[in-house]
C-alpha cells in the first residue's frame, strides 16, 4: 500500500464487494456474478498500470470503472 492507486482501487474494490453482498442477500438478487468480473478486473489492472508509472492510463480505466458501476450496476436505484 506505497501508492495512490494501491488506495483507490482498494476503496473501489471493497466498495463492490459491499454491493455485491448488500445485492446478493435480497430475495430477487437483480444483479448476476459476471457483472461484478469486469470491475473488479479492471481495479486489479488500474493498479498495475498506475504502478507502472503509467497515471492518465491508470486514471482512464478508473473513470471507466466508476462509470460502468454508475450505469450497469446503478448502485443508488430503488430496489423495484
Amino acid at each position: 500500500m506505497e501508492t495512490v492507486f494501491d488506495w483507490v482501487t482498494l476503496a473501489l474494490f471493497a466498495g463492490l464487494i459491499v454491493l455485491f453482498l448488500q445485492r446478493s442477500s435480497e430475495e430477487q438478487p437483480r444483479d448476476s456474478l459476471w457483472q461484478y468480473l469486469l470491475p473488479a478486473s479492471g481495479c486489479g489492472l488500474a493498479n498495475y498500470v498506475g504502478n507502472e508509472g503509467h497515471e492518465f492510463l491508470a486514471v482512464a480505466i478508473i473513470g471507466a470503472i466508476v462509470a460502468f458501476v454508475l450505469i450497469v450496476l446503478r448502485p443508488f436505484a430503488a430496489q423495484k
